[in-house]
């Protein structure tokens, strides 16, 4: 199966919660949702989007790492009419699980972009550089994330890393020779 494939079966935020999440772990991702604010000029620059982009992302509603960033991209869609998010469960799809990979370990949440014809655009997760360092600073303690937010302004600086993702994604496609031509501008 090619991984755009994946996309179409995939859920949107609330119908992957409804299906694979327990009651804790809809909380928990209701919890982030609700505490992600963007600045002003993070939602114009939302709103500026002129591409359409596909996100996909492979997740597991019992995932710490999940229930801290997942929440951000519904945020996203909400201030863009041109990104659509689906995900799907990585423990549903052993194939896709398979396929993306971190350092030979099924990651998650794992994010793989597509333009609007479905082109593969490029891939991130799964967890920030922000998130990186503070896990590399706290070395010798839980190796994964328990999903409850600390401080504030790590959750911010992990809602900026991923808008500068979704910002460079939606560089490529606003300059996309291929996208130029077929929208005349």
């Amino acid at each position: 199966m090619n991984i755009a494939d994946y996309y179409e079966c995939g859920l949107s935020h609330a119908d992957y919660l409804n299906k694979y999440g327990t009651d804790g772990d809809r909380n928990r991702w209701q919890h982030v949702y609700v505490q992600t604010q963007l600045e002003p000029e993070q939602e114009a620059l939302l709103g500026s989007f002129a591409r359409e982009m596909h996100v996909l992302c492979m997740a597991g509603a019992w995932c710490g790492d999940c229930a801290e960033q997942c929440p951000i991209f519904t945020v996203f869609e909400e201030a863009s009419p041109l990104i659509h998010v689906r995900y799907v469960d990585r423990d549903a799809h052993s194939e896709l699980k398979e396929t993306l990979t971190i350092c030979g370990g099924a990651r998650v949440p794992q994010v793989v972009f597509f333009s609007e014809d479905m082109q593969q655009v490029g891939r991130y997760g799964d967890r920030t550089l922000a998130k990186y360092r503070q896990i590399a600073a706290s070395i010798g303690g839980a190796a994964c994330s328990s999903g409850i937010l600390g401080e504030t302004n790590q959750h911010a600086e992990v809602v900026r890393e991923w808008l500068d993702e979704f910002e460079r994604i939606q560089l490529i496609l606003r300059t996309s020779p291929r996208l130029r031509q077929k929208h005349s501008d």
